[in-house]
């Protein structure tokens, strides 16, 4: 028998990818493609979901031209969350998908939020978990109350991995663990939740174990007759694919945003915490911050830089005292201070600072919110780690990479193929076809380790207290954020005829 792969498929914020892992966990071929973020209005943020379909029939087509499917016994799939495809009937879309980063439904998140103790939250989800902007009942009343012909001709409220998944195989489906908020520790439903916005219950989909195989590649795709497993959220699987597949194991995970997370039996409810229902066996504590490469890419197009110049600008730009302070709330925050109101700033510039300090600024602002999401789900998870399994495009950088470690005081061990979410795919689909008896089994199999970035004590020391600083200046900005954003109408601008 020749060689098999299972093509993992990972459905991101900017691109998808879909990867063949084989039986040593060796990414074998790797196709990535990339589509684009529409944001027409402010604190909007929407994608084309006929893009993502599009782009995993080329990749299918791709491996075909290659004459690689005969080997490809499995398909796993993950994808971005807290995005939201409003479907009709037909299982097309009725708008443009709402993005997680986008912040529309603010108003609503917080009369929902208003109407829910802390003690409920944590009798539904073990944790006080706050309804925001991102979820998926303030996207339904948002819809409700703005666009309520295409409330009333939504069949399904989908995510991406399950909208993908239905163009696969023409089945309807979700996981339990991609829906936050939504399901409780049983990983069924909390039908309590969705009396909050009336008609809502009748527009989710089904949920499905994460490792149950869904259906078959419909006839007509290179792939048909192949197995599709549900799969699940890519902050879960990528994290599995990390390294976080045995307990008391440390993941962070790096891309547009940077997600950490703990896998824990123990639990100790924390305010900004997300807790996973424990699935597979595994309770997994995360906190995805909102900015991560994001601020990267920002800084980089504003300064006219290209990323591997930003790069090597920081690794030649030490610390010292012109490197300002950086909050990298460009479009607010989720863990662990789940305010989508908050905004960015660079603090303590002067005439001596220049470019290198910027970036690196910004370098360290994303290592700071990494490291205050870290703490809280170490509260969470009653865990002190000493060690990270690290992935994702952000830890490319090395420079990056000693920041993170110094910052976060821990050894950042970094994965050995940079696609955490497709490896977690794979991994799941393997487990769901029988490859793998358990996911353990999985992790020992395929996941490799390749680097190790040690933390410099002395640099961690210095760091803890800027870290200090940082966090009373989030509370310090926060209200100046505020009073900015109640200062009314922008006057309209001069006549060109004034002098």
């Amino acid at each position: 028998m020749g060689e098999q792969f299972i093509l993992g498929i990972d459905v991101g914020t900017t691109s998808v990818k879909a990867g063949l892992v084989d039986a040593h966990g060796e990414l074998r071929g790797l196709f990535s493609r990339a589509y684009k973020t529409h944001r027409p209005a402010n604190q909007w943020a929407e994608q084309n979901a006929e893009d993502w379909t599009q782009l995993i029939d080329a990749a299918i087509a791709h491996y075909a031209n290659e004459g690689l499917t005969p080997a490809i016994k499995a398909v796993g799939l993950c994808s971005q969350v807290n995005t939201h495809i409003f479907v009709g009937d037909n299982g097309k879309p009725l708008m443009p998908a709402i993005l997680w980063q986008d912040g529309r439904a603010r108003a609503q998140a917080q009369a929902l939020n208003a109407r829910v103790s802390d003690v409920q939250k944590v009798a539904w989800w073990d944790v006080p978990m706050p309804i925001d902007a991102s979820n998926i009942l303030s996207r339904m009343a948002w819809v409700a109350e703005t666009h309520p012909d295409i409330w009333d001709k939504t069949r399904w409220v989908m995510l991406p991995k399950d909208y993908c998944l239905h163009h696969l195989t023409g089945e309807v489906c979700t996981d339990p663990l991609s829906n936050i908020g939504l399901v409780g520790s049983d990983l069924v439903y909390i039908p309590e939740v969705f009396n909050l916005v009336p008609g809502s219950m009748e527009k989710i989909t089904p949920l499905a174990p994460i490792t149950q195989v869904i259906g078959l590649v419909k006839a007509g795709s290179p792939l048909a007759g192949v197995p599709v497993v549900a799969g699940t959220m890519d902050a879960w699987a990528g994290m599995i694919g990390a390294g976080g597949a045995r307990e008391k194991s440390s993941v962070y995970l790096s891309g547009t945003s940077e997600t950490l997370g703990i896998t824990s039996r123990d639990l100790t409810p924390t305010p900004g915490a997300i807790v996973f229902p424990e699935c597979v066996g595994l309770r997994v504590h995360a906190a995805p911050t909102q900015s991560g490469g994001d601020a990267k890419a920002w800084f980089a197009a504003l300064s006219g830089l290209r990323l591997d110049q930003m790069s090597n600008l920081v690794a030649d730009t030490p610390r010292n005292d012109k490197t300002p302070l950086f909050l990298p709330q460009l479009e607010g925050e989720r863990a662990p201070l789940w305010d989508s109101s908050l905004r960015s700033s660079f603090l303590g510039v002067s005439r001596r600072t220049g470019l290198g300090d910027f970036a690196r600024a910004v370098y360290e602002g994303v290592a700071f919110a990494s490291r205050h999401a870290f703490e809280t789900i170490q509260t969470s998870s009653n865990t002190a780690s000493k060690s990270v399994g690290c992935a994702g495009g952000g830890f490319k950088s090395d420079a990056w990479n000693q920041i993170r470690a110094d910052v976060l005081g821990v050894e950042c061990q970094i994965l050995s193929i940079q696609e955490p979410g497709i490896l977690g795919a794979a991994m799941i689909a393997g487990v769901g076809t029988g490859a793998f008896a358990s996911l353990t089994e999985a992790h020992d199999a395929l996941v490799r380790h390749n680097r190790v970035i040690a933390p410099r004590e002395e640099y961690y020391q210095h760091y803890s207290e800027i870290f200090d600083v940082y966090k009373e200046a989030i509370t310090t900005h926060a209200s100046i954020t505020a009073r900015l954003s109640g200062t009314g109408k922008v006057p309209a601008p001069l006549s060109k005829n004034c002098t």
